[in-house]
């Protein structure tokens, strides 16, 4: 048994550690803001703090000492380096979640090896430009031998509480507009090769990296292997309703030009394959394998939404609604155009 610390422990990845690590017998202690903690057994101690409040984190950790430090929660250079000096001297291992994104487009290799590859660099995409930046800090503290760190890059990622299944992230409303009959946007010609990924899988990396030797100062892919293309997501779905998707297309710089917010993980990420080699991550944990299919995944979190009775974002389909508009009129104009 170790004392293992989650840096987060309410996330879709992170509450899938708490449990396996409490499933391993390990002594779980999570920190966070404390708007979830109901989802925590009583056997799980429970800090409550603000980590973007650095200062305070620190004061707040001074006294604590632990055998592994979970960081799910940092998203830069500074997020990390705070959780380094808050446990300076005082945990014997940190594990920190970086991710896929972190790379450069295109890849050198496919399906894509960890030490083959840059890091991502075009600040255009802060999500990726920061988690690159935080990789390029944590490798630097491995080669000064400063800290034992271990980084895990998980890739797209599902589970219970996600909030970002779907092309517009628009989650049960994918299963609302099958049911309706109405267009699902999909970027592209929907044949990028892609890996969905579940969170029981994922997990499995995080928690195997506790106490691991073979991992401290290494950086791993945790994904599924299983290959499919993007349009998969919603026929798999369909195939779960027993109905059809009726799905369009629209080409992703498209989609980015009418909401950079909202799509430029499209744009700079998934327009390029997202396969992952596992095999540096089993030769160091041996065993380790990601068997949720994406039907089984669909299947639960269909599950999940018709459990907890989940409505739809009406804002978001609109928004679908208004972009397959656009792509009808469109579609009309090229046949007006008799070329």
């Amino acid at each position: 048994m170790m004392k293992v610390l989650v840096l987060g422990g309410t996330g879709v990845i992170s509450r899938s550690v708490v449990e396996q690590a409490l499933a391993q017998g390990h002594e779980v202690t999570v920190f966070n803001r404390g708007s979830k903690n109901h989802l925590f057994a009583n056997d799980v101690r429970v800090l409550i703090g603000d980590k973007s409040n650095r200062e305070q984190f620190r004061e707040q950790m001074k006294d604590q000492e632990f055998d592994a430090v979970i960081d799910m929660i940092s998203f830069d250079a500074a997020d990390a380096e705070c959780t380094l000096e808050a446990f300076k001297g005082r945990a014997g291992q940190f594990i920190v979640c970086s991710s896929t994104a972190a790379y450069k487009r295109p890849f050198r290799t496919i399906p894509t090896v960890e030490d083959a590859e840059e890091l991502f660099d075009d600040p255009a995409f802060p999500y990726a430009f920061h988690k690159a930046e935080m990789e390029r800090y944590l490798r630097k503290v491995i080669e000064r031998g400063e800290a034992a760190v271990t980084m895990i890059r998980p890739s797209l990622t599902y589970g219970i509480g996600c909030a970002n299944l779907g092309v517009l992230r628009q989650n049960v409303n994918i299963v609302h507009r099958i049911r309706a009959g109405k267009p699902l946007v999909m970027f592209g010609d929907g044949t990028v090769p892609w890996s969905f990924s579940f969170a029981p899988d994922v997990a499995k990396a995080f928690v195997g990296a506790v106490g691991n030797k073979q991992m401290i100062g290494q950086t791993y892919h945790a994904t599924s292997e299983e290959v499919h293309i993007w349009q998969d997501l919603y026929l798999e779905m369909g195939k779960l309703l027993g109905i059809e998707p009726h799905i369009v297309h629209l080409s992703s710089d498209l989609l980015v030009e009418a909401n950079p917010s909202l799509f430029s993980h499209l744009y700079y990420e998934k327009s390029y394959s997202g396969l992952f080699d596992n095999s540096k991550l089993k030769r160091d944990l041996p065993g380790f394998r990601a068997e949720i299919s994406l039907s089984a995944g669909l299947s639960m979190l269909l599950d999940w939404y018709e459990r907890e009775g989940h409505q739809a974002d009406q804002e978001k389909d609109l928004l679908e609604d208004r972009l397959a508009g656009a792509h009808a009129d469109f579609c009309k104009q090229l046949k007006d155009m008799k070329l």
